[in-house]
């Protein structure tokens, strides 16, 4: 296996809207029926009875019981349930994966001990003849990926017996594919990570059938000419394509094959680095990939679909964990702020309620983020619906902790700025770094040193990090230069202004570390981010939050697209003892408010406005 850059996997989340969106999400991943969640299992092993009562409380939408990829969902819940029961010591949330883990057994045992999904085996036989269902081998594979999540991160022994057992069905299935027959089907219907599935379980086992399968699911007729640097992107589909990457990605891992290395780097580089992206740092429109820096015309309701983000946050983290290139983790920061925060678990802020005895409003998975004038955010229901991204959703919300530390030799890196604890080993000692996010409002009413130094709302962000070695042991401990950056960074040690060097896009300081707080102040300005193919259309970020206009229609602003504070001025910036994130318009007769596109609930909103010089008089 390839060594690289190590992800530290016991990280957990402390207060911040990352444990806020995962609380949420342990909450739905425990509100969803046991008895739902296996329904197509055991309809299809004939396990439910002969008799049904009139079917009302079940999932619908895509997980319904007549969808041809019902069951999908279940998969991606055991994936989620496991990481996030490992991360939190949830027993109630374990305890129910391991009983879906059994039923499922149970019904590969009613099914001749081989055959364990949610829809008939003549479904895969069929495409293989050429007749048209809807993504079989895409179900398969998610009821596999969770199953093996939930023996590696919850310790299930059950689920890899389960996988070892489904093998012989899939040698069989595909020792007779022609390549031909083998492409009809990748076109024609989405395989999902079916290729990063097995090498992920060869892995474990290094049972060479398990390699093999890997290579059968491999696609020339897309790795080919990525491989090539062809680009091939403008108009494909974006998510039935990156999950194949994953399986180039891991691949490379378990083989050490450079082909696949390459394939996966190319991609990145023409999804990416030649293509440009929206404000958000995410893509797409309608599923498909735009064409090169050609977005103002590509602008609509259907913009950044929820899948694509969460998917190209796992490749970024491929390739960074490989490279060391600090472009991937900067990658994950903005289309985390973005993308994830934006697009789940939603709730209105308390206050907007204070006067109300209503719940505040609460918003599930949004499948796309519009970014058309006049936008809002369609939110899925909790069981109506099931979309690919209720699926998203729930893996995405349990995988925060993955993206924020890293370890290589005797270097620890920070990757994301996120409020967390963890615990290593470097040198043989126990290493713990706690990152917590400094209050620069102060308390409600001890705030006075503060209210002394701070008098408007601060243009940095400001972060502390507590390291603490049971031994003193020397380290390089790495920290992001964000791409957002308005000025230097700021190292405090104990209080003390320290120099640092630059290495790749990071901040390192390499010391002996002991009983240590370290201050990382991140300096941030609005900036201007123009459409590529639109200069005079802009979006506004706040560092790299991006703002949104609480209007209904596209507006004309006047001043300086140089200067963005000429075109916005800060508003309602104290609430108590909080600064809060708001703009305001300048220079408009009927001007609006701006706020981060992850607060946007049910309001509509533009987030491009074309930009005029002068004061609009």
């Amino acid at each position: 296996m390839i060594k690289n850059r190590e992800i530290i996997e016991t990280a957990e989340l402390l207060p911040s809207t990352a444990m806020e969106k995962r609380d949420r999400n342990v909450r739905y991943l425990m509100e969803l029926k046991t008895e739902n969640l296996l329904f197509s299992y055991l309809s299809e092993a004939g396990l439910n009875g002969r008799h049904q009562k009139k079917l009302l409380d079940v999932h619908w939408g895509w997980d319904g019981p007549l969808s041809q990829i019902r069951g999908t969902f279940t998969g991606h819940w055991l994936s989620a349930a496991a990481r996030v029961s490992q991360e939190t010591g949830n027993g109630e949330l374990k305890g129910k994966a391991d009983f879906i883990v059994a039923e499922i057994a149970r019904c590969q045992e009613a099914n001749g001990g081989e055959w364990c999904f949610p829809i008939p085996e003549k479904y895969l036989h069929a495409i293989k003849r050429g007749q048209r269902f809807w993504a079989p081998q895409y179900v398969c594979h998610k009821a596999m990926m969770g199953l093996l999540d939930m023996y590696l991160y919850a310790g299930n022994g059950q689920a890899l017996e389960i996988l070892k057992s489904c093998t012989p069905w899939f040698k069989r299935f595909t020792d007779d594919i022609s390549r031909e027959t083998m492409d009809f089907m990748m076109d024609f219907e989405e395989t999902g990570g079916i290729m990063e599935f097995w090498a992920d379980l060869y892995a474990v086992t290094k049972d060479p059938t398990h390699l093999e399968l890997m290579r059968r699911y491999e696609r020339p007729k897309l790795f080919d000419p990525i491989f090539r640097g062809e680009d091939i992107l403008t108009n494909m589909h974006a998510n039935a394509t990156i999950p194949e990457i994953h399986g180039c990605a891991r691949a490379y891992e378990v083989t050490g094959e450079e082909r696949y290395r390459t394939i996966a780097e190319n991609y990145w580089d023409l999804a990416v680095n030649q293509r440009g992206c929206y404000a958000t740092g995410g893509q797409t429109n309608a599923e498909i990939w735009t064409p090169k820096h050609k977005q103002s015309a590509r602008l609509s309701d259907l913009n950044q679909e929820h899948c694509v983000v969460y998917n190209m946050i796992r490749l970024a983290n491929y390739l960074y964990r490989w490279s060391g290139k600090a472009e991937y983790l900067d990658y994950i920061e903005r289309n985390i702020e973005n993308g994830l925060y934006a697009q789940a678990y939603w709730q209105a802020r308390e206050l907007d309620n204070a006067c109300d005895p209503v719940v505040p409003d609460t918003g599930l998975i949004a499948y796309f983020l519009p970014l058309a004038p006049g936008s809002h955010k369609n939110w899925g229901s909790r069981t109506e619906h099931f979309w690919c991204c209720h699926c998203t959703l729930v893996q995405a919300n349990a995988r925060y902790r993955e993206f924020i530390y890293y370890r290589a030799e005797d270097a620890l890196t920070v990757g994301q700025y996120i409020p967390s604890r963890m615990t290593t080993e470097i040198g043989g000692v126990k290493v713990t770094v706690e990152q917590t996010e400094t209050n620069l409002g102060g308390e409600f009413l001890t705030q006075f040193e503060l209210a002394r130094d701070i008098e408007d709302r601060p243009r940095y962000n400001q972060m502390d990090l507590a390291v603490k070695a049971e031994g003193k042991t020397a380290f390089a401990l790495r920290l992001r230069l964000p791409w957002w950056l308005s000025g230097e960074m700021k190292l405090l040690l104990n209080g003390g202004e320290i120099p640092y060097t630059v290495e790749d896009g990071f901040a390192v300081v390499t010391r002996e570390w002991g009983d240590d707080k370290l201050s990382v102040i991140l300096p941030k300005a609005l900036t201007c981010q123009p459409l590529d193919d639109d200069p005079t259309t802009v979006a506004f970020l706040d560092g790299p939050v991006l703002l949104a206009g609480l209007v209904g229609e596209e507006r004309v602003l006047y001043g300086d697209i140089g200067d963005p504070y000429t075109l916005l001025k800060p508003f309602h910036e104290r609430q108590w003892s909080q600064w809060m994130p708001y703009y305001y318009t300048r220079h408009l007769d009927h001007g609006f408010k701006f706020i981060p596109i992850k607060e946007v609930g049910k309001e509509t909103y533009t987030v491009y406005f074309p930009v005029r010089k002068g004061s609009g008089a």
